[in-house]
């Protein structure tokens, strides 16, 4: 199975009367990728004149609608709705949205009466007795009508009305009808005269001025008994025009999901006209398929008697100068490690695709630096349910790597932080290297982690290698850093040094000049070998000086980046030991008390799972993109993105 998708490229045309049928037909296949056909009919080509989408003004209507109401518009079977109804359909809509509009200004009217009665009910509790100082028993409004008199009603803080004595000699009076824990509430009665200096007085004293509506009347009690009723009435209104309003939309709602769905496909393939070309009367579209689902796309123009398709593989120069766009297949396994690929960068289509080296690769390091047979146990189920609950990508990844830490966890003997669990498991089975204790062979997992690191460069160098031949890039695959040279001067120098430190005898100025040397002198002189092999001569494109100064600093660059990707892989190692070192801490803080502890062990376990999990995960991710990456893969392709109707687009 290739990992690439193999692509057709599609050239479409035919006579304008049936571009409307081809542009509904490739909106709604979800296998046409579709490009600009100005990229490969340009003599004599026109785009079509660009107007305004028709279906712009019913989408916004209906989101009106959505927005009054709080529905939201869904995709529903349209099929019975035929393209000629847009315009009955957009008279039904408006229709609709001004029956909406109608029934919540009848809620908003109903419900704004509520809150005034509402409000001035509270105000009339506080002088028709309760805990009050009094009970108002005079007309309300003969009150506020006198000719000589100014009254203000309110309220005091009740500190502020134990300083009412200090204004004896003032010419204004309160009288309080009611309180509560805060305020004094009542009536401050003024001489006309006097208006100003009482109502600066009163502000000092923090005195909150409540007015009360015209429609209030009678004594306090009277009219609280009134704005009661009016409360209950209007309560009884609201609740009415909300369920007629309810009870519309309910009634609607299938019709609106209905003739959204329609005006949504017309809309965005009235879009995409933008990238078809007319010739006189002729249109041409252009595009991608994959190869898979090019004979069911052509049987879809099996009745249009009058369009012309043609399909040619892109590997035979279909496309033109277009880039063909990249669409990965991956086993099921693999499938969710796509995500990291495509967060580097999804790989040109004569490229490789890298995700099953990923996959393989990021799940074996992952389980290798958090190896434990109980924690992998519980990111399995955490994986578990985040896939299929939120249906997340990183959950389905999360049980991969959860099955690889459990199986690490089984070699290295650890359950939730124990290492001794597993002991008499492995010693009646007569093993007895296992379970392996990192914790006491330091010095062994720092050398395999190296070991790992070393044996993983060299596989993408090798795959960088079959690259750079498949694409005939013969200094990639021969003279670079990461080819032929790179390989040669890399393992050469790995093994002079595994000889030194083992105290055998390799070496000599054969082996240093013809495996170390002459391979630093390939690499340096990669670029004019790379022409002298295509057959245009041995050259320098800049002068000598320059090429020697930056060619000797890239040397060196390569140099430092063996030696510093090879060692980067001890952190393997590293979050081995320190997974070991953290449990060991959480045992000791469960057993610290005298007696061992369930909850400090569930807390501690939890810690390690989040916080070394994460590490772990962006470690790994890290010598994914780094140091392997980095040495065989330059992404850049371009993402096959199906034409289809986006029905989770709102037109607002």
């Amino acid at each position: 199975m290739p990992s690439i998708e193999k692509m057709m490229f599609a050239d479409i045309a035919g006579v304008e009367s049936e571009l409307d049928a081809v542009l509904d037909i490739i909106s709604s296949c979800g296998c046409f990728h579709m490009e600009n056909a100005a990229a490969i009919h340009i003599s004599g080509s026109k785009n079509t004149a660009k107007r305004e989408n028709p279906y712009i003004a019913p989408l916004k209507m209906l989101s009106e609608i959505g927005t009054l109401t709080g529905i939201t518009l869904e995709k529903a079977d349209a099929s019975g709705i035929r393209d000629g109804d847009a315009e009955k359909i957009k008279e039904e809509i408006r229709t609709v949205r001004n029956r909406v509009q109608k029934l919540k200004g009848e809620v908003k009217k109903a419900s704004d009466n509520l809150n005034a009665h509402k409000m001035a009910l509270e105000q009339v509790l506080h002088i028709s007795g309760g805990e009050g100082v009094g009970s108002l028993s005079v007309d309300i409004q003969q009150i506020f009508a006198c000719k000589h008199i100014k009254v203000r009603f309110g309220r005091l803080p009740v500190d502020s009305y134990d300083k009412l004595p200090f204004y004896e000699d003032k010419n204004f009076f309160f009288l309080a009808y009611g309180r509560d824990k805060e305020y004094i509430y009542g009536f401050c009665f003024a001489p006309l005269s006097e208006a100003e200096e009482i109502d600066s007085i009163l502000d000092s004293l923090y005195f909150d001025r409540i007015r009360l509506p015209d429609f209030v009347h009678g004594s306090a009690e009277d009219a609280a008994k009134f704005l009661q009723n009016d409360v209950d009435n209007d309560a009884s209104e609201v609740e009415k025009t909300k369920k007629e309003l309810a009870d519309y939309i309910e009634e609607k709602r299938e019709l609106l999901n209905k003739y959204f769905t329609k005006l949504k496909t017309l809309h965005d393939t009235f879009e995409l006209r933008e990238r078809v070309m007319m010739i006189r009367d002729k249109f041409y579209i252009v595009g991608f398929v994959p190869e898979r689902e090019a004979e069911w796309f052509k049987s879809l123009f099996s009745e249009l008697t009058t369009v012309s398709l043609v399909m040619k593989p892109c590997s035979e120069g279909g496309g033109g100068d277009l880039e063909t766009p990249v669409k990965l297949r991956n086993n099921k396994f693999s499938e969710p490690f796509s995500m990291f690929v495509e967060l580097y960068g999804l790989p040109a289509y004569n490229d490789m695709n890298p995700t099953n080296f990923v996959a393989i690769t990021y799940t074996l390091l992952f389980g290798i630096m958090f190896g434990d047979l109980g924690q992998g146990l519980v990111i399995s189920l955490i994986g578990l349910i985040l896939w299929k609950w939120k249906k997340m990508t990183l959950g389905r990844i999360m049980e991969r790597l959860g099955v690889s830490s459990m199986i690490f966890g089984t070699l290295y003997g650890s359950i939730f932080g124990y290492e001794e669990l597993l002991d008499p498991v492995y010693e009646s089975m007569g093993i007895h290297f296992l379970p392996f204790k990192a914790i006491h062979s330091i010095n062994n997992v720092l050398y395999t982690a190296i070991g790992i690191g070393i044996a993983i460069i060299i596989i993408s160098v090798i795959v960088n290698m079959v690259m750079g031949f498949k694409e005939k890039n013969y200094t990639r695959a021969l003279f670079s850093n990461n080819g032929l040279a790179g390989l040669v001067f890399y393992c050469s120098l790995l093994m002079l040094l595994l000889g030194g430190m083992l105290g055998l005898n390799v070496g000599g100025p054969v082996y240093i000049g013809c495996l170390i040397v002459l391979p630093l002198i390939v690499m340096f002189l990669r670029e004019p070998l790379g022409e002298l092999v295509k057959g245009k001569g041995f050259k320098i494109h800049e002068s000598l000086t320059d090429f020697i100064a930056a060619n000797f600093f890239e040397c060196f660059e390569f140099l430092l980046g063996y030696a510093t990707n090879t060692l980067s892989f001890v952190r393997v190692g590293g979050f081995v030991l320190s997974h070991a070192g953290m449990m060991s801490v959480v045992l000791a803080l469960a057993e610290m008390s005298g007696s061992f502890s369930p909850l400090v062990m569930i807390l501690g376990n939890l810690f390690v799972i989040v916080l070394e999990g994460l590490l772990v995960g962006i470690q790994v991710l890290r010598l994914e993109f780094y140091e392997m990456f980095s040495r065989y893969y330059t992404g850049g392709g371009k993402a096959f993105k199906p034409v289809k109707v986006d029905y989770d687009e709102i037109i607002e």
